[in-house]
């Protein structure tokens, strides 16, 4: 980085984060302190409002912002992509929001950027794959949470999980407190202090119905932080299966979420899987047919043969 970049990139830095020392701009940039100094002395001189405090830092005199920089073709459609993803996925306000932020991105660009970034970006496309009334009947619902975790404001909904829980049954009505939303797996999931297990839970939106907002507010548990929230992983059983090789490249594609590894070996490619419970798998391993087959658990092995002889008696 040329003293030209290090000085743009100090300004940028003080826009961000208010005020800065002379230290942590040397460590940022992986130069001297005394190479900062001179930079803020060659700022100043240019005219860029820098105000520096003994024992504080530097800053930037309030009101000042740093003109529009200029975008390199990756850099642009890295961010209209982005724009285009959001555009996708999250509900109308954003969407609108991404479809005005592009058009300013578009019209600061100089006509060589814009078109390279035209030809980059025709490269990319994101599909929306899903029906068109579930998309939004979630986009829908990914509005109302968002607006509930701003106000903090708790909720009410019905969920349904994959597989009954202990208590045998897969429906639900929850009450809880909604801390932030995460794009996880290609699918968007709630993070939230629900009230019925007394614990942050969370939810997949596609399962969440008759979302209510309601009236009474709440406070975020003491030390919580959706960036440092780690979902804890409860899938101990591990299962194996033996994959005929003929299958093993559709098998490998179908990018099962619960697969740890898949290795070739004699009698054809072993695959395991980790899961909590065997019924995860049971759809999944019987559309395959006999080109697959469980080797462990035996709880999955007879799982497997009564719904084959269940399936048989039908026909």
């Amino acid at each position: 980085m040329n003293k030209t970049e290090r000085m743009l990139a100090i300004v940028i830095e003080l826009q961000r984060k208010g005020v800065l020392r002379a230290e942590d701009l040397a460590g940022r940039f992986e130069t001297s302190v005394r190479t900062i100094y001179r930079d803020m002395q060659a700022l100043s001189e240019m005219g860029v409002p820098v105000a520096g405090a003994t024992g504080i830092g530097y800053s930037l005199m309030e009101g000042y912002f740093l003109p529009p920089v200029s975008f390199t073709a990756e850099e642009a459609t890295a961010l209209l992509v982005g724009a285009d993803f959001v555009e996708l996925r999250l509900d109308a306000t954003y969407g609108s929001n991404a479809r005005s932020a592009q058009e300013k991105i578009e019209a600061i660009l100089p006509d060589h950027v814009r078109e390279e970034t035209a030809r980059l970006r025709s490269a990319i496309r994101l599909l929306n794959d899903r029906a068109a009334t579930t998309r939004g009947e979630e986009k829908e619902t990914f509005e109302q949470l968002r607006r509930a975790i701003v106000q903090k404001r708790k909720i009410r909904f019905g969920y349904s999980k994959s597989l009954p829980g202990s208590d045998g049954h897969r429906h639900s009505e929850r009450t809880a407190d909604p801390y932030g939303l995460v794009f996880s797996q290609g699918a968007w999931v709630l993070v939230a202090f629900c009230h019925l297990r007394g614990d942050v839970r969370h939810f997949r939106l596609s399962r969440m119905n008759e979302l209510v907002v309601l009236d009474a507010s709440f406070e975020v548990l003491p030390g919580f932080s959706l960036h440092n929230r780690r979902h804890r992983d409860d899938r101990n059983v591990i299962v194996r299966m033996l994959v005929d090789p003929a299958i093993a490249d559709l098998v490998r594609g179908s990018d099962n979420f619960y697969m740890e590894t898949f290795e070739p070996g004699e009698e054809g490619w072993l695959a395991t899987f980790r899961v909590r419970q065997v019924e995860e798998l049971l759809q999944w391993t019987l559309g395959w047919g006999a080109a697959v087959r469980v080797l462990e658990p035996e709880s999955l092995r007879d799982r497997m043969g009564a719904e084959i002889e269940s399936m048989r008696k039908r026909y």
